[in-house]
C-alpha cells in the first residue's frame, strides 16, 4: 500500500481474485518415423507441409512419415512435432576443400545423416564486401541424385551466405554462421589448416605507367595507421613495373611506425613484388605468421598514384589479412559427399541411410525426444503398425508424468479381414485408455505421381488431422467420428466393412474407417482400446487430459501461497470459473453447473496435517459427455384413432 502522507486520493491496483485458466492445446500431434533428411537428435515443430518439406524433405519409399504429415495438414492439422528416426549406421555426407595455398583446410558436411546429403552442390566465390578475406557460399540441391546438372548455377540456390570469414573472432565466422543459420550444411576448420602468410595487398592487373607526377598514396601496415608514401621523382618516368615495385618497397621501409605496439618488422621487412601471373603488384607486411597482419592502401589527397597502380578499392585492389589463405579456394561447383577427390577437393565421404534393421524399440527410443515438450497431445508412429509398437506408444502416453498424450495406432497394412483386426487386438498387452486403434488402411492417390494406381497409407495421419479439425470446430469433448468426420484425400479402403463386421470389431475397441453413401469415407469409431467402461470413449479420455493439463498449468501461482481459506477460495473461484466456461460451451453432461461439475477445496479436503506438510488438496469432478454410439428408434402402429 502507498504511504499516506498528504490529504488526497490514493489509487492502487488490487487483484480481482480470479486468476483465469487457459484451455490446454489438444490437437498438436507428434509423428515419429523415417524421413529423407532433417535433424534426428530432437523433436522439431513444423507448422505446414511446406515447412516439413524444407526441414525433412519429401516422400520416401521406406516409410510413411511424409505421407502422413501431408494428410495431417490436409485434414485440419495446424502444427505438429517431428521426430526423425535413423538407422544406427547412417552417416552424413561431407567434402573437404583445399585452402588458397593448397592445404586441406575446410570441410562442409550435410546438416544431418542420410543419402540426401550427396545431392548438395556448393559454389565458393569471393565475398562481396571484402573479397580478399571473406568468401560467399551458395548451396544448391540437384533434382536427380545420380545426375549432376550441366549448369549447376542454373539451379536456384536454396541458401546463400555472403562475406563469411575464417577468423574465429569474427561475427561472420563461417563455422558459427553455418552452424546456427543453415539448415543444409555445417562447416569445420580443420587442424591442418594452419597456413598463415604475411598480410598483403594485391593490386589489380594492368597498372598504367609512367606515373609522371602522380607519385603518392597512403598505406596502413598491420593496423599502425595510414601514412603517406611519396615515391621519388625518378619513379615518375619508369616504364618497368619492377622498378616501381622496388621504389615502393624502399619508401615503405623508410616509414617509422606510429604505435608502440606495432612490430617494427612490419616496415623493415616489408616487400613489394610483381606477381608474374598479373602483372600486378603484391605489397606484403614484414611480420610473418601473424594472423592480424595486414596491408591497406587508399588514395592520397594530391598527386595520387593508387589508381594508376591499381591499388586500393578505387583501383580494384584488395587486401588480405594473415589468415585469409585459410578460406576455401574458389570453386564453381562441388558435390558434397560424392565429389571426385581432385583439386580443389581433398576428401569426400558419401552420405548413406544405412542398412541396419528397424525395430519397434528404435522408434520407441524416439519418444524420449518428446519428454520435455508440454504442448503436444497426440502421438503417432505412422506405418509401424504392429501390436508391439502400439503397446509401446500407449505405454509411453500413460507413463508421462502428466499423462497428457493420446496415441493413435492402426492395424497392419496386410490386415484386410475382420479376423486380422481381431488378432491384432488380442496381441495387445497394453490395453489402456491412452490410445485408440484404427482399421483398415486407406487408399490414396500417389503424391509422387509415380504410381497410376492408388497406394496404401496408414490411417493415423488422417485421423490425427481429423482430431484437430473436430477439436477446433466442436471441442475435444466431441467424438472425432460420424458421417461428418470425412477423411480428406482417401479414395478407397483395403477392406469394405458391413454393419455385421463393424459390430464384431466395435466391442473390441477397434475403430473402423467406413464408406457411407452420401458421406464418403469417414471415421466411424470413437473407442479407446481400454476395457474399462469409465474410459471407453476417446472424447472422455481426451477431455480428462485437457482438464488435467489446463488446471495443472493454470494454478502454478498457488505454490508457496499461504495455505488457508483465502487460498482455497481463490482456487475454487479460478477453477470453477474455468469449468463454468467449458460447461457453457457444452463440454459436460448436465442441465446446470452443479449437475455438470464440482470443485471442492476447503477444510474437508485439506486437513491440518496436510497444511503442516505443505499440501493443499483440490477435488475436481465432471460429468463427461459420452457419444450417442447407438441410436435406437422404436416404431409402432396405432390403429382406429378417431379423427
Amino acid at each position: 500500500m502507498a504511504t499516506v502522507s498528504y490529504p488526497g486520493v490514493y489509487v492502487q491496483e488490487v487483484s480481482g481474485g480470479v486468476r483465469p485458466l487457459d484451455t490446454a492445446s489438444t490437437s498438436t500431434a507428434a509423428f515419429v518415423g523415417l524421413a529423407e533428411m532433417g535433424p534426428d537428435t530432437e523433436a522439431t515443430l513444423v507448422t505446414s507441409w511446406t515447412d516439413f518439406q524444407r526441414r525433412y524433405g519429401s516422400f520416401t519409399d521406406d516409410g510413411y512419415l511424409a505421407q502422413s504429415v501431408f494428410q495431417y495438414f490436409n485434414n485440419g492439422g495446424r502444427q505438429c512435432y517431428i521426430v526423425r528416426v535413423t538407422r544406427g549406421d547412417a552417416v552424413a555426407a561431407d567434402v573437404s576443400l583445399n585452402n588458397r595455398v593448397g592445404v586441406n583446410g575446410f570441410t562442409f558436411s550435410a546438416k544431418n545423416k542420410g543419402l540426401w546429403g550427396n545431392t548438395l552442390l556448393l559454389q565458393v566465390e569471393d565475398g562481396t564486401l571484402d573479397p580478399g578475406n571473406t568468401f560467399k557460399l551458395s548451396i544448391r540441391r540437384q533434382d536427380d541424385p545420380a545426375v549432376v546438372p550441366a549448369s549447376p548455377q542454373d539451379l536456384p540456390p536454396l541458401e546463400v551466405f555472403d562475406n563469411l570469414s575464417v577468423d574465429p573472432t569474427s561475427p561472420d565466422y563461417a563455422v558459427s554462421v553455418l552452424g546456427s543459420r543453415s539448415t543444409l550444411v555445417n562447416a569445420q576448420l580443420l587442424a591442418a589448416n594452419t597456413s598463415i602468410q604475411r598480410g598483403l595487398h594485391r593490386g589489380a592487373a594492368g597498372p598504367t605507367l609512367p606515373l609522371n607526377s602522380n607519385l603518392n598514396f597512403q598505406i596502413n601496415v598491420d593496423g599502425d595507421g595510414y601514412q603517406q608514401v611519396a615515391l621519388p621523382p625518378a619513379t615518375g618516368t619508369a616504364t618497368a613495373l619492377a622498378d616501381v615495385a622496388a621504389a615502393i618497397q624502399t619508401a615503405v621501409k623508410a616509414l617509422v611506425k606510429k604505435k608502440t605496439s606495432t612490430d617494427a618488422t612490419a616496415f623493415t621487412g616489408f616487400t613489394c613484388t610483381v606477381d608474374p601471373a598479373g602483372p600486378n603488384l603484391l605489397l606484403q607486411s614484414g611480420t610473418a605468421a601473424n594472423p592480424a597482419s595486414s596491408v591497406l592502401v587508399q588514395a592520397a589527397t594530391t598527386n595520387d598514384a593508387s589508381f594508376q597502380l591499381k591499388l586500393g578499392l578505387a583501383g580494384g585492389g584488395r587486401s588480405e589479412n594473415g589468415i585469409a589463405v585459410r578460406r576455401p579456394v574458389n570453386a564453381p561447383v562441388i558435390q558434397v559427399g560424392d565429389s571426385a577427390v581432385a583439386a580443389p577437393v581433398s576428401a569426400a565421404h558419401a552420405g548413406a541411410d544405412g542398412v541396419a534393421t528397424f525395430t519397434e524399440q528404435l522408434f520407441a527410443d524416439g519418444f524420449a525426444k518428446l519428454d520435455h515438450l508440454t504442448d503436444v497431445s497426440l502421438l503417432a508412429v505412422p506405418g509401424e503398425a504392429t501390436p508391439a509398437m502400439a503397446d509401446k506408444g500407449m505405454g509411453y502416453c500413460a507413463n508421462r508424468p502428466l499423462q497428457d498424450m493420446f496415441y493413435i495406432g492402426e492395424t497392419g497394412q496386410l490386415d484386410d479381414e475382420v479376423s486380422d483386426a481381431t488378432t491384432f487386438r488380442n496381441k495387445l498387452t497394453t490395453a489402456n485408455s491412452y490410445g485408440a486403434v484404427y482399421f483398415p488402411w486407406v487408399k490414396a492417390t500417389d503424391p509422387t505421381g509415380r504410381s497410376r494406381d492408388p497406394i496404401l497409407l496408414p490411417p493415423s495421419g488422417y485421423v490425427a488431422g481429423l482430431y484437430a479439425r473436430t477439436d477446433s470446430a466442436r471441442g475435444v469433448w466431441k467424438a472425432p467420428a460420424g458421417t461428418e468426420a470425412s477423411l480428406n484425400g482417401v479414395v478407397g479402403l483395403t477392406a469394405e466393412l458391413s454393419d455385421v463386421d463393424h459390430g464384431n470389431l466395435n466391442p473390441k475397441g477397434i475403430n473402423v474407417v467406413r464408406r457411407f453413401a452420401g458421406s464418403g469415407i469417414v471415421s466411424f469409431g470413437a473407442r479407446t482400446i481400454s476395457s474399462d467402461p469409465l474410459w471407453r470413449y476417446v472424447p472422455v479420455r481426451r477431455t480428462a487430459i485437457m482438464l488435467r493439463v489446463s488446471i495443472y498449468n493454470g494454478i502454478q501461482w498457488a505454490v508457496f501461497e499461504p495455505n488457508d481459506e483465502s487460498l482455497w477460495a481463490q482456487l475454487r473461484l479460478s477453477i470453477g470459473s474455468f469449468m463454468t466456461t467449458l460447461f457453457r460451451q457444452g463440454a459436460f453432461q448436465g442441465a446446470t453447473p452443479s449437475q455438470a461439475f464440482f470443485v471442492k477445496c476447503d477444510a474437508e479436503t485439506t486437513t491440518q496435517a496436510d497444511i503442516d506438510n505443505g499440501v493443499v488438496n483440490v477435488q475436481v469432478g465432471f460429468a463427461p459427455l459420452k457419444p450417442a454410439e447407438f441410436v435406437v428408434v422404436k416404431i409402432s402402429q396405432q390403429a382406429g384413432l378417431a379423427s
